[in-house]
């Protein structure tokens, strides 16, 4: 068998890699056609009742959208923390805390008027979220900690803290037993616009403002240095623990805004579940969106509506919630792959030439190179200098 090798590809032009995203949908459709016909259904009918699911009626795309809100703002978070390279995989921990946060003046100071509740509400889940976030930052900052393991087990102690608050000091005592914080007060929830509460428009709101601060921003630009060269950016004087701690800080902030939306319009309480798994899935769409702030917008909604006609099409189809979340892993898993085929090339053989865009400026040979040398010029060569 011959060896397989695989090439980083150096360019990818944009016509390649709509193409290979292409391909994977479309095979992702065939594959799961065939999963779905295994179960006895038709495909084509199953696809277009999770299109109807998701965008039939004002009240299907209204609760497509409220899936989505917390995948652009928590998408927001992580591309600020991945641009850097930091691996913030911590954001479920922080959306929770951020709730927390949040929930801890809802409760308390129910009596405020509703536009500065909701304002301090904000605060605080914003600054919980954030400090749950350089917490780890601290840490890799400080110590050089693999924050991939350190963000992801915060998400729990984030969750038996939400627990206890559940079992313990914050139980409705008019639960009668069952372990349940008590429900917001109208004035700590957020209102609604067009049907949908006002979260989506601070989601937009905050996408123009992530990307002009990653494109326009001194700031913006240092993140991006020191997550090609932490060399690099120290020697050009920047103070790359500050940008850490900042870029970290403000990651969790909007993680925790994400909480906070959650507590305040969706649930109107804390609960363990709080953040619905967005903090793991926001990874993959922010991925996907290949960090870019307005390309989180489409793929969050995309997959918003995978989501919401994959629960369609559970009653609609009597398909069980196994096989629906089946058939969205693997849409997800062909669209993921591909991205390993637009930045990477495979070819069987012994030796895999680079193509002319594979090669770097610097390892191209100059074309006077390649001329082949006259016969007086070998004469000199094999004779020495005459002179």
């Amino acid at each position: 068998m011959p060896p397989i090798k695989i090439r980083k590809r150096t360019e990818t032009g944009g016509v390649r890699s709509f193409v290979i995203r292409a391909t994977a949908i479309l095979a992702a459709l065939v594959v799961t056609a065939a999963f779905i016909a295994l179960l006895g259904k038709n495909p084509i009918d199953v696809y277009a009742s999770m299109v109807t699911g998701a965008l039939g009626n004002p009240h299907r795309l209204r609760e497509t959208i409220i899936r989505a809100v917390p995948l652009v703002v928590t998408s927001l978070g992580i591309a600020i923390a991945f641009k850097m390279k930091f691996w913030n995989i911590g954001a479920d921990g922080q959306i929770i805390m951020g709730a927390f946060g949040a929930s801890y003046f809802a409760l308390n100071c129910p009596n405020l008027p509703q536009p500065l509740l909701l304002l301090v509400m904000a605060a605080a889940g914003m600054v919980a979220g954030g400090l749950w976030a350089f917490i780890p930052a601290f840490f890799k900052a400080r110590f050089g900690t693999n924050e991939t393991l350190f963000t992801l087990m915060m998400n729990y102690v984030a969750q038996k803290w939400v627990t206890y608050l559940q079992y313990g000091p914050w139980k409705d005592p008019k639960a009668i037993g069952f372990p349940k914080i008590p429900n917001f007060v109208d004035n700590a929830i957020l209102p609604k616009v067009f049907g949908v509460h006002i979260g989506w428009i601070i989601a937009l709101i905050l996408v123009a403002v992530v990307h002009v601060f990653m494109k326009r921003t001194k700031r913006g630009y240092e993140i991006a240095v020191v997550g090609e060269s932490v060399d690099t950016a120290r020697y050009a004087g920047m103070n790359v623990r500050g940008i850490i701690l900042s870029a970290l800080f403000a990651s969790g902030a909007l993680c925790g805004l994400a909480g906070m939306i959650q507590a305040s319009a969706v649930s109107n309480t804390l609960a363990v579940d709080i953040s619905g798994g967005a903090g793991y899935t926001a990874i993959i769409t922010t991925w996907l969106a290949q960090l870019s702030a307005p390309a989180i917008v489409i793929v969050s909604f995309l997959f918003a509506v995978l989501v919401q006609g994959g629960s369609y099409i559970q009653t609609a189809f009597q398909i069980p919630q196994a096989a629906a979340q089946i058939l969205q892993g693997m849409i997800l898993f062909f669209v993921l792959g591909s991205e390993f085929f637009v930045n990477y090339r495979v070819a069987f053989g012994r030796t895999v030439a680079p193509s002319e865009s594979e090669v770097p400026e610097e390892f191209k040979v100059p074309a006077a190179y390649d001329e082949p040398a006259s016969p007086e010029a070998v004469k000199t060569t094999k004779g020495g200098s005459r002179g």
